[in-house]
């Protein structure tokens, strides 16, 4: 599995070198050290280190409008928002400021993501208007920049208070997904039974068509005491294509305790009811649990462990009930604050009725991410998963057991300095092939999705 993983990924990992260098030849730790503007950006500076914000900001203004390349000017505009809305009389203000600061410190990172003080700056107003998701992603990237101790030690203070405070998030997304063979069908017109060989169903075939999703969801997290948290969570997610016939829908509930073991580590547990729906039939139903462990095992490398374990049952197809279970362990590595890597090996197994579909599945994936200049985002990842059958698959084999194997290339991109009534558009193309020994389940799929996708 190693090496397969090595051979479809080396070529992603190598794709983008060429912007991991560029990248990081614009990566720089503070702010360029430009000239002052006039000697009123030199007193605006004065001003803030006398505390007298208002007054800041009121030089810092028109002088960031008259010049909106100006780095400093911008930065220094940026602090002076985030430290008045701190003192802010009303919500109102205080959102309004933290606003505008977010605004211009997203700005200079547009073009210059490397600057982790500016980021620094950025993190402290999303912890301020209580937006941890967005939060805490930029405090990571701080630490990954390899800061003074002391700012090390802020960053620390400020993740902690996240872990323990009140704390909701959603998400929602939606894409146009263009695909080559939507229900994942082989598409082999001849296949042999005993010998002889026999036509296949057109309707059997792969069939291309553009759909449209959307998924959306989101969990509350009440505290209980300073380590133990109660966790709601729900999911929701729908697939359209033309005629119906490969419609999804997906509803996921699930509720837990979530312990904050340590500064590093975050431990949880939940109950979970999951039902799919194929078209507009009920397709399976899953009742069980599943656990999750968080653990920073340095500045730079976080780990994501996690299991479950399902009761499925079917609503027509009763062989396939059965008990489901997962296990997979994620690494993910910030090699600095703008380039991120992330590896995931996962083993699932399925214990159906009928011993045909009983299988065990192995998986390993790679990826990786950059921020570059002007705005843009970059990934890569590539997948491999290996599954194999107990029970006998002939005449679709040879009286052997099924073997599967399937990869799957995946790229995106997407520009930070560009959304759409509060949503960034990300164009991601995937490429995905299986091939086995059992007759009509080889394929191969080509997907294009241009998502519209909005943190909350």
């Amino acid at each position: 599995m190693i090496k397969i993983l090595v051979r479809h990924g080396i070529a992603i990992v190598a794709m983008l070198c060429l912007l991991l260098s560029a990248s990081l030849a614009h990566a720089a730790d503070t702010p360029p050290d430009q000239p002052p503007l006039s000697l009123n950006e030199g007193e605006a500076r004065t001003l803030i280190k006398q505390g007298k914000f208002d007054e800041a900001l009121a030089i810092l203004r028109p002088l960031a409008k008259a010049h909106p390349k100006h780095t400093n000017t911008h930065f220094l505009l940026g602090i002076a928002a985030i430290e008045s809305s701190r003192i802010a009389e009303t919500q109102q203000e205080q959102t309004a400021l933290l606003d505008e600061a977010i605004t211009v410190l997203r700005q200079i990172l547009i073009d210059q993501p490397g600057l982790v003080r500016v980021r620094l700056e950025l993190a402290r107003a999303f912890f301020y208007k209580k937006e941890d998701r967005l939060a805490r992603q930029h405090f990571e990237r701080v630490l990954a920049g390899n800061p003074p101790d002391p700012v090390i030690a802020n960053v620390q203070r400020f993740l902690a208070e996240m872990r323990e405070r009140r704390n909701w998030s959603m998400y929602l997304g939606a894409a146009v997904a263009p695909r080559t063979n939507i229900g994942r069908t082989s598409d082999a017109e001849i296949i042999e039974i005993f010998g002889l060989p026999f036509r296949r169903d057109t309707d059997d075939l792969e069939t291309s068509g553009i759909g449209l999703s959307i998924w959306t969801g989101g969990d509350y997290q009440i505290p209980i005491n300073q380590r133990l948290q109660l966790q709601l969570g729900a999911d929701l997610a729908r697939e359209e294509y033309p005629g119906n016939q490969f419609d999804q829908s997906f509803v996921s509930v699930d509720v837990g305790p979530r312990w904050l073991m340590n500064p590093k580590t975050i431990v949880s547990l939940a109950a979970d009811a999951r039902r799919r729906w194929l078209s507009t039939n009920p397709y399976y139903l899953d009742l069980g649990a599943r656990t999750e462990v968080q653990h920073r095992l340095t500045q730079r490398v976080s780990l994501t462990g996690r299991a479950s374990w399902y009761d499925r049952e079917y609503r027509i197809q009763r062989a396939l009930d059965g008990d489901v279970m997962d296990v997979s362990i994620r690494a993910t590595w910030l090699y600095t604050p703008i380039v991120q890597f992330d590896g995931t090996l996962g083993y699932g197994t399925e214990h159906t009725k009928g011993k045909t579909w009983r299988n065990d599945s192995w998986l390993g994936r790679l990826g990786v991410s950059v921020a570059l200049p002007r705005g843009f985002n970059v990934g890569a990842s590539g997948e491999y998963r290996r599954t194999q059958y107990e029970g006998n698959w002939f005449p679709f084999t040879d009286g052997s057991s099924r073997r599967d194997h399937t990869r799957i290339v995946r790229a995106s991109v997407y520009n930070r300095g560009f959304t759409l009534f509060g949503f960034s558009p990300q164009l991601v193309v995937s490429r995905e092939e299986r091939t086995t020994n059992a007759q009509t389940h080889e394929y191969q799929d080509t997907n294009g999705e241009l998502r519209l996708i909005r943190q909350f």
